[in-house]
C-alpha cells in the first residue's frame, strides 16, 4: 500500500454519492405486484459516499466529501446531516435539479433491498475531482470511493488519488464491470462476498474461497483485498498472506449502511496510522453497531460508542 500517512496528512477524503433515503419498514417484503401495509417510514440523509463520510467524521478523523447535491427541497437535509458529522463540504457542489434518491425496504429480519436513482450524482465531473483532490492532498492520506457515481469516473478518481500519493480504497458497491486498468491504482479493495463473486468470477462462500478471490484481486494489481463475509468476519489478503478478522455477533435491526460504517471507519483508521489488521477490527465493530439501529446515517456510530463496544467485547470472558 502507498505509505501516505503522516501527522500532517491524517485526513480522509470520500468521493461519492449522496441521496435522500426514503425507507419503509414492514414485517416482510412484498411479492412482485403485491401491496402490503408497512409499520414505519423514515426520510434521512444517505448514499454510500455520504454515509461513509459521516462514519469517518464520527470516528474523529478530519473528513472531506466530494460530490454533488441538487438544489431541491432535500438540499438542506444533505448539508445539515454532513455538517453535523463534522464533514468538510468545501467540495460538495450544488447542481440544478433533484438530489439523488434511494428507496429502501426493510423487513422484520433486518434484510433490505434498495433502488438508488443517481440524479444529481450524475453531475460529478473530472474537473471537480481534480480541483478537490489537489487542494486536499497536502493534508489527506486516504481516498475512499465507491460505485454509485458515474462508472466512467472511477478510474479517474483512483488514478488521481494514486498520483497524489494517497492510499486509495475502493468499495466496489454496487458491483459493476470495471476496466482492468483500474486495479493497478487501488491499494485496498473491500467487496462483500457477493461483490467479490461477481467481480472475480470466484464463488465466495467462506474464508477459503474469499482468500482465492482476494488472490485474484492481487493478481490484477491491487495492494490488498479485504473481503467481508457477514457473520464469518473479514478475510484480509495481502502479498504476505491471508488472515480472518472475526465478527462481533449482535442482534440486527436494520443492515442498511453497515458496509458504509465499515468502509468509513476503515479509511479513517488508516489515515490515522493504524495497521490494516487494526483498522479492519475497528471497522468490524463499527459495522456491527450500525445494524443494531434503524436507518442509514442515524445508525452510524460515534467513536466513543465503538471504543466502548470493542473494550467490552475484547475483555469479555470466553464462554466454555
Amino acid at each position: 500500500m502507498t505509505p501516505a500517512h503522516s501527522e500532517n496528512r491524517s485526513g480522509v477524503v470520500i468521493v461519492g454519492s449522496v441521496t435522500a433515503d426514503v425507507t419503509t419498514f414492514s414485517g416482510r417484503l412484498p411479492a412482485r405486484g403485491e401491496t402490503i401495509l408497512g409499520d414505519e417510514f423514515t426520510l434521512m440523509l444517505g448514499g454510500k459516499g455520504a454515509n461513509q463520510a459521516v462514519a469517518a467524521g464520527r470516528s474523529g478523523a478530519r473528513t472531506s466529501f466530494v460530490g454533488c447535491v441538487g438544489d431541491d427541497l432535500f438540499h438542506d437535509l444533505v448539508v445539515d446531516g454532513l455538517t453535523a458529522a463534522g464533514v468538510d463540504l468545501t467540495h460538495l457542489r450544488t447542481v440544478p435539479g433533484p438530489t439523488g434518491i434511494a428507496h429502501i425496504r426493510v423487513d422484520s429480519s433486518a434484510q433490505n433491498d434498495i433502488v438508488m436513482v443517481p440524479l444529481a450524482n450524475a453531475a460529478l465531473s473530472a474537473p471537480q475531482i481534480d480541483e478537490a483532490l489537489t487542494a486536499l492532498a497536502p493534508t489527506t492520506s486516504v481516498l475512499l470511493t465507491q460505485l454509485e457515481t458515474p462508472s466512467a469516473l472511477t478510474a479517474h478518481i483512483t488514478a488521481r488519488g494514486r498520483e497524489l500519493g494517497m492510499t486509495v480504497i475502493l468499495d466496489p458497491a454496487p458491483a459493476a464491470e470495471l476496466d482492468a486498468e483500474i486495479w493497478r491504482s487501488i491499494d485496498i479493495v473491500t467487496p462483500n462476498e457477493t461483490e467479490a463473486t461477481l467481480i472475480s468470477g470466484i464463488e465466495v462462500t467462506d474464508a477459503a474461497s474469499a482468500e482465492r478471490a482476494g488472490r485474484w484481486f492481487l493478481a490484477q494489481g491491487v495492494g490488498a483485498a479485504v473481503i467481508t463475509l457477514a457473520g464469518q468476519g473479514s478475510c484480509v489478503v495481502t502479498a504476505e498472506g491471508a488472515s480472518v478478522i472475526p465478527p462481533f455477533p449482535v442482534e440486527a435491526v436494520d443492515t442498511t449502511a453497515a458496509g458504509d460504517a465499515y468502509a468509513g471507519y476503515l479509511g479513517a483508521a488508516l489515515a490515522n496510522g493504524s495497521t490494516l489488521a487494526d483498522a479492519v477490527r475497528l471497522a468490524t465493530a463499527a459495522g456491527a453497531l450500525t445494524v443494531t439501529k434503524q436507518g442509514a446515517s442515524p445508525s452510524l456510530p460515534h467513536r466513543a460508542e465503538v471504543d466502548a463496544f470493542l473494550t467490552a467485547r475484547l475483555t469479555a470472558p470466553v464462554a466454555n
